[in-house]
């Protein structure tokens, strides 16, 4: 069996659309799941779709596994590949991939890198709300005392909570409840700093347009010029510039 990333890649290509597929399936059968309270037959087929699409995450984490060369760097570097497999509220991330390609091949380096930042960023914070949302809500349920009993009282409280307003009307008063609110505080965190980092970016750039007699040339500029002063010195038969000077 061929392994390395030439191998991985192939594999990835293959597996890039019905990854995305699987991710859609779970996020529609944990949102009913979890927003209707499905029980019986109904969800013993929500849970099924669940148990597949986890089985296809990790039979897709391992296979790029065995393909690795060598495997320790390759561990290393795809730590998300497992926290997505180990944490299933991940897996709808894979979602954002599907949009970030669109629109950003004829854009420059930085334009096209502050857009999958801002897509991420978006897309990430409405997920993160809405995953929370539904976490807290099937752990609140049916819990004794409990004010988050559907979707819309959790939903409120998410949207709230990541905005640090805090009100205070809706509460977790479960464990797990308490967890996954303080996995969103931190998400709000990271949130509000992705978009401030974003936002300052646009301006600096905006601001640096037009500038460029303004800033200084680099050593790897320079260099550059001196080559093709060589070249066409070259070009017109005459002797070459002294290439040993540091300029």
């Amino acid at each position: 069996m061929q392994r390395g990333p030439e191998a991985i890649q192939r594999w990835e290509d293959r597996t890039y659309w019905p990854l995305i597929i699987a991710s859609l399936l779970w996020l529609i059968a944990y949102s009913w799941k979890s927003i209707t309270d499905a029980q019986g037959e109904t969800a013993i087929v929500l849970w099924a779709v669940i148990g597949v699409t986890y089985i296809a995450f990790v039979f897709d984490y391992l296979v790029r596994l065995v393909l690795a060369k060598p495997r320790g760097a390759w561990f290393r570097g795809h730590l998300l590949d497992l926290a997505i497999v180990a944490i299933p509220m991940l897996r709808a991330l894979r979602l954002l991939r599907a949009f970030i390609s669109f629109g950003t091949h004829r854009q420059s380096a930085g334009t096209a890198l502050r857009s999958r930042i801002a897509v991420y960023g978006a897309g990430a914070s409405l997920l993160v709300i809405y995953l929370c949302a539904l976490a807290v809500l099937d752990a609140e349920r049916h819990a004794p005392n409990a004010n988050i009993v559907d979707f819309g009282d959790a939903i409120w409280w998410a949207f709230v909570t990541v905005a640090t307003v805090g009100y205070g009307d809706y509460y977790p008063v479960t464990a797990l409840g308490r967890i996954w609110a303080v996995a969103l505080m931190a998400g709000g965190i990271a949130i509000v700093g992705t978009v401030t980092a974003t936002v300052s970016s646009y301006v600096i750039e905006k601001a640096a347009r037009g500038r460029d007699d303004d800033e200084p040339a680099t050593r790897g500029q320079m260099r550059a010029v001196a080559q093709q002063i060589t070249q066409l010195a070259v070009d017109l038969g005459r002797p070459a510039p002294d290439e040993g000077t540091d300029t």
